[in-house]
Formats: C-alpha cells, structure tokens, sequence
C-alpha cells in the first residue's frame, strides 16, 4: 500500500507575497485606519491554500479506509489516419471547463500537426476507451497524461516506419516539427502524413511492424498533484445596513506549468463566482420540521455579474513532478481559495464592533446584526 501522499512540489511564499504585493497590503491598513474614522468599514481577508487534486494513484485510492472499490486511470486512444486527421478518444470527460481545447493543443504541440487537425472524442461510452471520468481536478493531470503517452507512442512507430522509408537505421531518427529525418539532415525529413498513408496502406512496411498508426494508454499516476495559492478579497460593510461590497478580489494561483492560460483564468473565474456565492448569498435554510424554506431562488441567490467583482489573477509555477508535462489541477482552486478570503475580510471589516466569528452567509441582515449585538 501507499498510506500517506507526500506533496509533489511546493513553493508558497511568492504566492502570498504576489497577492499581498497585488493587493497594495502595507498601504491598505492605513487607508483602514483612516476609513474607519470616518465611518467607513473596511476588511481584508486572505486565505492561502493547498490543494489536492488529480485523484489518481489506484493503490492509494484502494486502500482500506479510503476504499472507493476502483481503480482511477485514465485512458486515451490516438489514431492518425491516413488523411492526416488525428483522432483523439479519451475517458475523460469534459462538461463545460474547455479542456478538449487544452487536450487538443497538447497532442497538436506533440505530435507538430495544426491544432485543426486534431478531433477529441469523449463522453460516448461505445466509441471511447474506458476511464473514470472528469473529477478531482483530474483531467489534465492524469487524462492529458495518457493523450501525451499515447502521443509519444505513436511517434516511436512513426520513427521506425521512417526509417524503413528513408532506407535508414531507427536508431539515427529524429522526430520534430510533425516530420521524422535523419539526424542532421532535416531536409530530407517524411511527414507524418506520409508516415501515416504508408501506414494505412501498408504495403511496405518493416518487418514485424503492424499496420496503422494507433497507441493506447492505460495510465495510473504515481501520486496527486497539490496545486495551491493565496486570494485575499477586500470589502466594505455598510454601517447603516450591514451590505457588504466586495472592493476587490486578488487571486495568485500556482496549477504547476499551464497549458491554456485563458481556460486556467476561466476555471477559477466560475470557482470564484462559486466561492464568493457560498460566503454572501447562498442559504440553504430548513425549519424546525426538516421543511426546506430557501425553496426558490427568490431565497437562494446564485450570484449574476452585478453581484461579482473584476478578478485581479496571477499566477506561480511550480510544476509538478508527478507526470511529464509538470502540470497541476486547476478546476477546484477558485471555489478552495474565495470563501475564507471574504469572510475572513468580513470579520476584519467589523473588528471595531468586536465581531470574531460569523456564519456564513455574510448577508445583509446578519451582519447588521452582528455590528448592533451587544454580545
């Protein structure tokens, strides 16, 4: 067994020292200061994290105690067809994050085709390999993982069928840029589209070498990844009404190496969004009878744009040492990072009332409470 996970690699304090540096920290405890003597109520909260995620290894996940009674490998299939058309199945399952873009570029980039040339195919449990799904920030981490591993396999068979065709020895092939060539002399180079079609057509071949261009990965990571980060959110509670608004919110995350920047930044846009909804908005309130009485959402506010700051997001990398890209989740770390950080700046916004703890949500009502509570 496996007991304990060590983290993969960690690197924290830039982190907090970008967000506190982002946020303007030495400078805000003035303008605190100074706001609250003229009635004015404002608070920082900062939340720093760690994260894991990537839920893999199956000898972990199986060990008594954890016992989730599965193994938890991904799977991705990738074919090269002879029109050049590269064919990706995977077992993951995207639903809404964007990764099928992410998983396009990594086997475009590997492989040197165009990233129009690339189709993922997932979700269809009849034409994919099998695999455990889109969960636990996984889908880059060990899904993407397979698609690289299948990708360097096809690129093994792409060299030897190369090497047949350019009457050379596999050992002196080269492989980059979508061509395979002998070392040195790139201008003499087959592409993988010609590769591909002997492949397909398959009447010369070398010895013992089958047909087609198709590699499949079963892959079982050796541990998680722990991605982590700072957010520190600043707020201003009305003192006549309890509102809080929410000044501005500063999140600097390390997911290891990205990928796709923009999907990162989109992920932890919706975690944020999440986050911010749990500590302000979202109640889930039950009477004495177990009757639910947030029953719509005329009670239970899921948060629109006007109720959402602009997010100011950096990022950290510290890559990973667990698989060969050196990437990290990303998916959880906006819903991780964003609650604490608002009602830790809550609280702090109402320490001249002696408020130290609070409940979440931080509405409007409770906070008015909380400042007017001769506790």
């Amino acid at each position: 067994g496996m007991g304990l996970l060590p983290y993969d690699s960690g690197n924290y304090e830039p982190a907090l020292d970008r967000a506190l540096q982002m946020v303007g920290y030495a400078d805000f405890r003035n303008e605190q200061a100074e706001a609250r003597k003229n009635g004015k109520y404002l608070g920082l909260g900062i939340s720093s994290y760690v994260e894991i995620c990537g839920v893999a290894p199956s000898a972990w996940i199986g060990l008594p105690g954890e016992g989730w009674g599965a193994g938890l490998w991904e799977s991705a299939n990738i074919r090269v067809h002879l029109t050049g058309q590269v064919v990706v199945t995977t077992g993951a399952l995207p639903h809404g994050q964007g990764v099928e873009t992410t998983f396009a570029q990594i086997v475009a980039d590997e492989l040197g085709v165009p990233y129009e040339s690339v189709l993922i195919e997932h979700s269809d449990t009849a034409g994919t390999p099998f695999g455990y799904g889109t969960y636990g920030s996984r889908s880059l981490t060990v899904g993407g993982t397979a698609m690289y591993k299948s990708v360097a396999k096809i690129k093994e068979k792409a060299k030897k069928i190369a090497a047949h065709m350019l009457e050379a020895n596999p050992a002196d092939i080269e492989y980059a840029d979508g061509k395979a060539f002998v070392k040195g002399s790139p201008d003499q180079a087959k592409t993988l589209g010609e590769i591909a079609l002997q492949a397909s057509v398959a009447y010369s071949l070398p010895e013992g070498t089958e047909p087609f261009l198709d590699e499949t990965t079963y892959y079982d990571p050796p541990n998680c990844t722990f991605p982590f980060g700072t957010h520190i959110a600043i707020v201003e509670v009305d003192g006549a009404t309890g509102m809080v608004e929410i000044k501005r919110y500063v999140g600097v995350d390390d997911v290891g190496n990205p990928i796709n920047p923009l999907i990162i930044d989109g992920q932890l846009h919706g975690g944020i969004a999440q986050g911010i909804a749990q500590a302000l908005y979202e109640n889930g309130v039950y009477d004495e009878n177990g009757q639910l009485v947030s029953g719509t959402l005329m009670d239970y506010a899921v948060p629109n744009a006007v109720m959402l700051p602009n997010y100011e997001l950096d990022r950290t990398v510290t890559p990973s040492p667990v698989n060969p890209m050196g990437v990290k989740g990303a998916g959880e770390a906006g819903t991780i990072g964003s609650a604490q950080a608002i009602m830790n700046a809550v609280i702090d916004a109402l320490q001249p009332f002696g408020v130290k703890h609070m409940q979440m949500p931080a509405t409007a009502e409770r906070v008015w409470r909380a400042m007017n509570s001769k506790g």
